[in-house]
């Protein structure tokens, strides 16, 4: 009984923590390994263009996944 009380704790504070972050759930590996790359590199990347944290991370996250091959070309945009 202990276990499962543990385990769905457990299961609770990890499904919180992510959506207190706001972050989607993960998607796959390449996909938790760029969240992590982005988030580990965010502080001491070089940032010429000014951007905010948010957007330095969002660039860092799909340049990893577009060298990862996880991430497709984009569709042109239509006017």
């Amino acid at each position: 009984m202990r276990r499962i009380v543990l385990a769905t704790a457990i299961a609770a504070a990890v499904t919180g923590a992510a959506l207190a972050q706001g972050q989607p759930p993960i998607q796959g590996p390449e996909d938790a390994t760029c969240r992590e790359d982005a988030r580990n590199r965010l502080l001491g990347a070089p940032n010429p263009q000014g951007l905010s944290p948010f957007d330095l991370g969002a660039q860092l996250y799909h340049e990893c996944m577009k060298r990862l091959g996880a991430e497709g070309v984009a569709p042109k945009r239509r006017d």
